[in-house]
């Protein structure tokens, strides 16, 4: 009896026979043969079916199936160096499982609303595989990363009362007999987390109201957001850089079949592994751009033009050190020299992909913090719970937040954020 395995393994089994369940994604045909585009949801090769090696009525099967067909085939593994994948099967026997007719998605190109469209079964794809293959290879390098690291994994509330960055951008609920929003950022939570056990992450869902329709928005999206405490902002960037080098080193070593689906050079990506990252201050970054005719003044925040003109000068992320207080929330610690910016960095991806990290020494004055939340036009009473973070042993603490989907973006050179996680929500798109 064949072997039954994955194509993924096939590796493991040349020159034998198995036995492996598949969908077909294309096909042609001469008279004596015919080639059979498979995948089983772990990688995607070529059936061989040589019409004098099978009976009749598997050869005309092999001929009539429609795409995205279900069957068993059975035959024996053999290496092809012709393909990304490097090894086919040739077919001896094919069991019909179930059959599809009017696929949707044909090999043709299709317009993106129309793919999105059938975000439910575009899944299936070629594109779409080597993304979430390469969104699963960082999930897991995150909790290995952080876990090496000595953090707790701490998952904050969904449902929240108050807003960490300002209420314009939230989901608002009814809950029960009161407002509730849901959570634009789990920060404020891991700072209790952080005073609670040292060094915590919080990696989930978050969710943005915010009404924009670029490339880099999605209104539901996953992040990843430390907190540490006893740590200043020099120690905060030491662990951002690590952790960004060890996410594309883990793609790296295990995604290269993705990789190769994508067309995405590895060894682009090896030069972000090398730390330390350059860094600059804000004022630096503006008279950057002032010098290349950029219409950009000290107080400004930056937008996707002015982020790609300062990644595009260096071959590493690049760290921009301290915006001015204006354009920043209410919880980041004071520049402690100067009082128009913050303690705080963000982190631009090369390639024109923007931030992806956002981070800052949080402020630790009882005070000094109430102020900033009335100043905020923020109501403090929904935020006593984090004013007592500083009345019973307050520390320095630092943390960052990642978002999942713009680092997925960057590291596979997508278009668009919307192509980095399987169902995205966006300001026009709810369905499917």
């Amino acid at each position: 009896m064949a072997t039954q395995i994955n194509i993924i393994d096939a590796k493991n089994y040349v020159d034998q026979e198995v036995k492996i369940g598949v969908w077909l994604t294309d096909k042609r045909s001469s008279g004596k043969i015919a080639f059979l585009q498979l995948r089983d949801g772990t990688a995607f090769f070529q059936g061989v079916v040589v019409k004098s090696n099978v009976s009749e009525d598997t050869f005309a099967m092999a001929k009539h199936l429609r795409q995205e067909s279900s069957f068993w085939i059975t035959g024996v593994i053999h290496e092809d160096s012709r393909s990304h994948f490097g090894y086919e099967i040739e077919v001896s026997d094919i069991e019909l499982v179930g059959e599809s007719e009017d696929y949707p998605i044909t090999p043709k190109d299709h317009g993106i609303e129309f793919l999105l469209d059938n975000r439910h079964i575009w899944l299936r794809s070629r594109r779409p595989y080597a993304i979430m293959q390469i969104r699963n290879e960082m999930i897991q390098a995150t909790y290995r990363f952080f876990g090496q690291e000595g953090f707790l994994k701490f998952d904050p509330p969904i449902l929240t009362g108050s807003a960490p960055e300002g209420t314009t951008e939230l989901f608002h609920i009814e809950y029960f007999d009161t407002d509730a929003y849901l959570s634009q950022s789990g920060q404020l939570y891991e700072e209790a987390g952080a005073l609670a056990f040292d060094k915590v992450f919080s990696f989930g869902p978050t969710f943005r109201a915010e009404k924009s329709k670029t490339r880099r928005h999605l209104t539901e999206f996953w992040m990843i957001e430390p907190e540490m405490a006893f740590m200043h902002q020099e120690e905060s960037l030491k662990i951002q850089e690590r952790y960004i080098a060890y996410l594309v080193q883990s793609v790296l070593d295990h995604c290269d079949y993705a990789l190769k689906l994508l067309d995405r050079d590895p060894e682009v990506l090896k030069k972000y592994t090398k730390t330390p990252y350059p860094r600059i201050s804000y004022d630096e970054a503006v008279k950057m751009l002032q010098e290349a005719d950029f219409d950009v003044k000290w107080g400004d925040d930056f937008g996707s033009p002015e982020e790609t003109y300062i990644s595009d000068q260096f071959e590493q992320p690049v760290f921009i050190l301290n915006y001015p207080k204006a354009i920043k929330p209410f919880y980041m610690k004071p520049h402690p020299t100067r009082d128009d910016v913050y303690i705080c960095a963000d982190l631009l991806a090369p390639e024109g992909y923007g931030e992806i990290i956002g981070g800052s020494e949080r402020e630790t004055d009882y005070d000094q913090l109430k102020a900033s939340i009335e100043n905020a036009g923020l109501d403090v009473n929904a935020y006593e719970w984090y004013l007592d973070l500083r009345k019973y042993g307050s520390v320095p603490h630092s943390g960052f937040g990642l978002g999942l989907e713009r680092a997925i973006t960057w590291i596979c050179h997508l278009d668009h954020l919307r192509e980095a996680i399987p169902f995205p929500r966006m300001i026009n798109r709810i369905q499917p």
